[in-house]
């Protein structure tokens, strides 16, 4: 939905009814991730992707039809390998896609989730996409860590229970999911599909160091979604004006910021921390408390080989373990040949993103088997 959003919102401001298409799970090579959305406007306008392009047919026409009925559908697209371009999942993966309208009317809660997101505050939407009992498709429940009420009911206390204690665990990791229960909510059973939009705030990229590659990386980081900070103790280095891709620069020592901010509950396990600097008094200091938070979900340091040796060797000494030691990627990035700011700056994407995703770094062509295989554990 996170994609869709503004034009979404502008509508519903707007009084319109919408219908509005979500990919709720995806099974073997899928296109889209779980939260993927697409739009259907009154005037027949399409908004957005649930599949890129594969399927956006069939779901833009049921996504009409729920417009006139108000029912909403749970829809599942694909077949096998051999005859998937028939019905036009040409990748051969599964997508549910959960069809249902959106208006004023129907999901008044809309307004208050979007003011959520926009201002980066985490929110959960859960919804029932399927039920035994048709009174419960659609139900809602909104769940704000802060908050001890949730708002809405998906149909019982014992499911509004079940399924708050999960999106919890889904707002701390920044996943949205299908998650099935007892048609009551009952953990041991079947019957009751709930998806969870977990809207949390964006994931943080942590860039030490403001030299030239610092600016790349923050402008890449920042368009893949990351919010971006970059440090440096040096004030006449870490300004605004040279880094105005970042959300933030701060003028501090890296250590002390990176020790200040976990203390403050601000480091997760999608925080990603890249150490830019390449002088010991910085990255020492920084890189033994950096290795020894257990919340960050990546921790990579530039230099040149000769670099990494001298920088493993000063952090055994100040008592870095091996195993601590493993969490490092040093030199930083992926061997993409790259030799300007830019060019390094997405080699070092390119590994975050593979660690995030546990892609190999490989040429997709000189690999086998499913290429979005990534998305398999989803339920």
């Amino acid at each position: 939905m996170r994609d869709v959003l503004e034009e979404l919102m502008t509508r519903w401001h707007a009084g319109e009814e919408i219908g509005v298409g979500t990919v709720v799970a995806t099974f073997r090579s899928a296109p889209r991730p779980p939260g993927a959305s697409m739009l259907v406007t009154r005037e027949g306008a399409a908004v957005g992707s649930v599949s890129g392009g594969c399927v956006e047919g069939a779901v833009y026409e049921l996504a009409e039809s729920v417009v006139v009925s108000g029912a909403p559908v749970l829809e599942r697209y694909g077949v096998s390998d051999d005859d998937a371009f028939a019905v036009g999942l040409t990748c051969g993966g599964i997508l549910d896609v959960y069809v249902e309208k959106v208006s004023r009317d129907t999901f008044p809660e809309l307004g208050d989730i979007a003011a959520d997101i926009t201002e980066g505050r985490a929110v959960a939407l859960a919804t029932v996409i399927e039920h035994p009992d048709p009174s419960w498709l659609g139900k809602r429940l909104v769940i704000r860590p802060e908050s001890h009420d949730n708002e809405g009911t998906l149909g019982s206390t014992r499911a509004d229970g079940a399924v708050h204690d999960d999106a919890m665990g889904l707002l701390a990791s920044g996943t949205n999911a299908t998650l099935t229960y007892g048609p009551d909510g009952e953990r041991r059973g079947e019957g009751m599909r709930v998806f969870v939009w977990a809207f949390a705030p964006k994931p943080r990229l942590l860039v030490f160091g403001a030299i030239d590659f610092a600016a790349a990386v923050a402008r890449v980081g920042a368009f893949l979604g990351y919010q971006v900070t970059v440090c440096d103790a040096r004030p006449v280095f870490a300004t605004h004006s040279r880094f105005p891709d970042a959300h933030e620069v701060v003028v501090d020592w890296p250590h002390r910021y990176l020790t200040a901010e976990q203390e403050a509950g601000r480091i997760d396990q999608r925080t990603v921390v890249t150490v830019l600097t390449h002088d010991p008094k910085f990255d020492v200091p920084l890189l033994e408390v950096a290795l020894r938070l257990p919340e960050v979900a990546y921790v990579g340091a530039m230099g040149s080989r000769r670099t990494h040796e001298d920088r493993v060797t000063r952090l055994l000494e100040v008592g870095v373990s091996k195993e601590e030691l493993q969490r490092l990627s040093s030199p930083i990035g992926l061997d993409l040949g790259a030799r300007t700011p830019e060019e390094t700056a997405i080699s070092i994407a390119a590994e975050i993103i593979a660690g995030r995703w546990g892609g190999t770094g490989e040429r997709l062509v000189s690999t086998e088997g499913r290429i979005h295989g990534d998305l398999d554990h989803l339920p």
